[in-house]
């Protein structure tokens, strides 16, 4: 498929893709099963329902206990892991070259024969009801969630991950396996391996697991989520800080001007010298913490900054990051900034290619989104062909104030934010 990355691909008369990168030069072997569904393709009755039957599959299948899963993979000194996310679901596993047979056996096992019984069910849970506590008691991830939440009002895409108390305590065998049988499909999966491996072995060993796995491929359309400018302030006087998120829309991850975009993001956010961590921080001294970050899905977006400050400076804060974003719309960046953010974000994305484990998940991101693997060249031309008056187009076209959401949490001590303060 792309000599420069010596990345091959096949698929199995089922539907599943199979795709391996070899990187000589190391000796583990990162492999990855990936689920084309997520917590947006949920209904809302079930939704948290891809978290639960991710941790439910550790939890014992046909011929494995959940102790002996744990045992072989400790006893090869594997890396043994699992998320879920908005669009996907991933089972993942890192090991050295020589135990890729070992590794296999037991991740295919895991994803394709779980049993779900009814008292692990009960047990697992408590530990995710445990984990939504968790996620309450964490004052930056759970300002992103409100805000999230009310960007994304009344779509999948808004609601939580893990579910909620409610839907979590509702689920039963007959639904995990109903939600199961309609997922775990050829059509609807890849598995990516990079590392010190070879194509063809590799293929003839998933094929032998994967070939009785079910055709087909689960509908995961709609129409693309409405986004909504909700200013929402939520008082929680146990906390120290003001958490704050404000956001706007922004490009899919498939966009054509996402490069404009990342440059745009590097620029107003993304690290140390970033403009928000010069002026809220460095010269200001109003947060410890202050980024942005982008979150593209497959036909949407968001641009999102998140500080913390105090409740006396968090009006300082937003008029600041509001002042940023008028800059980017009037003036373009200088030659010196638009060259820093460009090798920044070159760097960033060679060194995140380094592993076995990222080059794992790019093969699978690229194939599900793009179904094109790009070389490192190519991205890095790409990158270097953003222009100053375009990164000043996309931040017009970003940062409209009737489109800036935002949501305050903390001990907010009467606090009041209004729309004609979310001036850019």
């Amino acid at each position: 498929m792309s000599n420069e990355r010596n990345i091959r691909r096949t698929i199995l008369p089922n539907g599943l893709t199979i795709l391996t990168e070899k990187m000589n030069h190391i000796r583990s072997v990162a492999m990855g099963v990936w689920i084309g569904a997520g917590s947006r393709h949920e209904l809302p009755e079930v939704n948290g329902i891809s978290h639960f039957v991710e941790h439910m599959v550790f939890k014992g299948t046909k011929s494995r206990s959940a102790q002996r899963i744990a045992r072989e993979v400790d006893a090869i000194g594997g890396n043994l892991d699992a998320f879920t996310g908005k669009e996907t679901v991933c089972f993942n596993m890192k090991v050295l070259d020589e135990h890729v047979p070992t590794a296999l056996e037991v991740l295919s096992d895991l994803v394709l024969n779980p049993v779900f019984s009814p008292e692990e069910i009960d047990r697992e849970r408590g530990v995710i009801l445990e984990e939504i506590k968790m996620d309450e008691d964490n004052p930056d991830y759970l300002v992103h969630e409100i805000f999230t939440q009310n960007f994304w009002k009344d779509h999948p895409l808004g609601k939580p991950i893990l579910g909620t108390k409610e839907t979590v305590k509702s689920f039963e065998r007959d639904t995990l396996f109903g939600y199961y049988d309609s997922r775990f499909l050829g059509g609807n999966m890849v598995f990516s391996a990079a590392g010190n491996i070879e194509h063809d072995e590799f293929v003839e060993r998933v094929t032998r697991k994967f070939e009785s796995l079910p055709a087909g491929q689960s509908v995961n359309g709609g129409e693309p989520p409405k986004t909504a400018a909700r200013i929402n302030l939520r008082n929680k006087k146990s906390l120290e800080q003001v958490q704050l998120c404000l956001g706007v829309p922004s490009p899919p991850v498939a966009d054509e001007q996402r490069y404009v975009t990342l440059v745009l993001n590097t620029v107003l956010g993304g690290g140390m010298s970033s403009r928000l961590f010069q002026t809220v921080r460095e010269e200001r001294g109003l947060a410890y913490a202050i980024y942005s970050d982008l979150s593209p899905y497959r036909d949407t977006g968001a641009l999102c900054v998140y500080a913390g400050t105090s409740s006396s400076k968090a009006i300082e804060v937003v008029k600041l990051v509001m002042e940023e974003f008028g800059k980017l719309k009037q003036v373009p960046l200088s030659a010196d900034e638009l060259r820093r953010a460009k090798d920044q974000l070159k760097g960033n994305l060679l060194l995140s290619l380094e592993s076995s484990m990222s080059r794992m998940s790019n093969l699978a991101r690229q194939q599900m989104y793009f179904n094109y693997f790009f070389g490192l060249q190519e991205i890095l031309d790409k990158v270097e062909h953003v222009t100053a008056e375009q990164v000043m187009e996309m931040a017009q076209t970003l940062f409209q104030p009737e489109r800036v959401a935002a949501t305050l949490l903390g001990r907010l001590d009467g606090l009041k934010l209004t729309r004609d303060l979310l001036v850019c």
